[in-house]
């Protein structure tokens, strides 16, 4: 068993679980585990986010490994929405959850459950607690409160386990009184002198305790339901995972300190716990913990910029799970839902911190791109969604989702996301702005005008119905008969065709511009040089 003190005043941080640990207890730690781990009946997991900000990077995550979970074992996942903070609701947070987990394709077995309509629920199980003593009405003022607790603060050692069980002591009659009074009061759980000990799927048997002061004795008496009489995080969390009949519990690292105190709601209860896998943090490549607040870890954020769900969905599952290494090296990592539901195993879990590198994700983002181009059914979901920018941007004459199409299949190979189109492929919808390149002016630079005049000069026009062999006919004449270099040749025919832009085959291109529009283009072309020329 591996014992763990850690101060309660990291509770509420984002703490690594071998912080302040001797190198004997951190290589116990990070031993590997040599047993199956792996349930074998089918499970039942959830989600349960709070809707106080839209969805990130860490809670897919969390979502994602539920989901995967019960899918591989044949169980159920459940979505709950935790709540109860009222204050701290955000407008449209609620929506965003539902929104992100459908566009992710993780879908829910059971309708979901909001912790706010379930307070009479709550109330019951409360009313059990105090009527067996194992939990207390605490009337005390936030004044003294606050004065415990920094007294707390400054006993040595310092401690936050801070409250004095003033109210645990009071009589009936005193009790009866206040609540006359209608004084303001909290209910606690009458925490255990040591918190039970724990088996975490992933790190094993833990064993986590409060710092104390043995001189100054306070408690770390869990508040159950706040003065507003709304249950706090922790009570409605443990009633709802029991009655819920959740069986295993995938949550972030940064919930392990509150797994003992929740483990000793259950033993209150009498009940059995699910089982406990804390997953790792995700940090930077620099090691640094990411910012739920950053801008790029809200999901729809990352949706705007053109991520494709299947991308982040292959993206989320890499941190902190590693599949068996000949697949991964077989298929460059890459996984779609369905083979992530088969192939996803606890024993694939990983301890370290979870690294986010974007590189990986838009390396994701190109390879299921280009598998989208491949399915016609997905392939005008694309063209449906690319036609709104361009039509907003460039002479509806220039525009029909048949060309989009063959540029997508013929040109698509460049693009990383489906945003970048536009940009990209601007020349096949508008004319090229010769003086605007810098593809153009280095071209020019490289390249004599008069020695490009010429070549257009000599070239002349594509006949109807030109195809790719038709046009190799005719840079080879040109090589032949006049001299020119085929590299040459090439850059000054896509110079007129597309003002130097990348990425299509000259004769690809003459297809989709058609034969009538190159000829002029390299017409205008041949007039930008000469006027140069002059």
């Amino acid at each position: 068993m591996i014992l763990l003190r850690i101060p309660t005043r990291f509770y509420c941080s984002s703490l690594k679980l071998t912080k302040g640990l001797s190198p004997l207890k951190k290589s116990l730690l990070s031993k590997k585990r040599k047993e199956d781990v792996h349930p074998s009946t089918p499970v039942r997991t959830r989600f349960a986010p709070s809707p106080t900000g839209f969805l990130h990077l860490g809670s897919l995550r969390t979502a994602l490994y539920n989901y995967l979970l019960a899918r591989n074992t044949n169980g159920q996942f459940l979505l709950r929405l935790e709540d109860t903070d009222q204050k701290r609701l955000v407008p449209g947070a609620e929506e965003n959850i539902y929104e992100v987990l459908k566009w992710c394709k993780i879908d829910w077995d059971e309708t979901p459950v909001k912790q706010s309509e379930r307070k009479l629920i709550y109330d019951k199980y409360v009313k059990i607690l105090l009527s067996s003593g194992m939990a207390y009405r605490c009337f005390c003022s936030k004044e003294r409160l606050n004065d415990l607790r920094r007294s707390a603060m400054g006993l040595k050692p310092p401690s936050m386990a801070s409250y004095d069980r003033c109210c645990a002591h009071l009589t009936k009659d005193e009790i009866e009184s206040k609540l006359v009074q209608d004084t303001p009061f909290t209910v606690r759980l009458k925490s255990p002198e040591q918190y039970p000990t724990f088996a975490d799927v992933l790190h094993g048997e833990i064993n986590l305790q409060p710092q104390v002061n043995y001189n100054d004795r306070r408690y770390d008496d869990l508040i159950l339901v706040k003065s507003d009489k709304l249950p706090t995080y922790h009570l409605a969390n443990v009633v709802d995972d029991h009655l819920m009949g959740i069986t295993h519990v995938i949550r972030g690292e940064e919930w392990l300190p509150s797994t003992p105190k929740h483990i000793a709601l259950y033993n209150a209860f009498g009940w059995d716990y699910p089982k406990f896998i804390h997953i790792p943090l995700l940090t930077t490549v620099g090691d640094k913990k990411l910012s739920k607040r950053k801008g790029d870890m809200s999901i729809s954020s990352l949706k705007n910029e053109g991520v494709l769900p299947e991308a982040l969905i292959n993206f989320c599952a890499l941190f902190g799970w590693s599949p068996p290494r000949n697949l991964a090296s077989k298929k460059h990592e890459c996984f779609s839902m369905d083979y992530l539901e088969k192939l996803f195993n606890l024993n694939g879990l990983t301890k370290g911190n979870a690294k986010v590198d974007d590189k990986k994700l838009w390396f994701f983002n190109k390879h299921f791109l280009q598998e989208r181009f491949t399915d016609p059914v997905k392939l005008k979901e694309l063209v449906d969604g690319i036609m709104p920018s361009l039509e907003s941007k460039y002479n509806a004459s220039t525009l029909n989702r048949e060309k989009v199409s063959k540029i997508l299949l013929n040109c698509g190979s460049c693009l990383t996301r489906i945003n970048d189109f536009c940009d990209e492929f601007c020349y096949f919808f508008e004319k090229p702005r010769y003086n605007d390149n810098d593809g153009v002016t280095k071209f020019l630079s490289k390249n004599e005008t008069h020695h490009v005049v010429e070549l257009l000069e000599k070239f002349g026009q594509f006949k109807e119905g030109a195809n790719a062999q038709d046009v190799e006919s005719m840079i080879d004449t040109m090589c032949r008969e006049h001299g020119f270099s085929k590299n040459v040749i090439y850059q000054t025919i896509r110079f007129a065709l597309a003002g130097c832009h990348s990425g299509a085959k000259l004769a690809v291109m003459i297809d989709i511009l058609s034969v009538k529009e190159s000829n002029q283009r390299l017409a205008e072309g041949l007039e930008f040089l000469q006027s140069r020329k002059r």
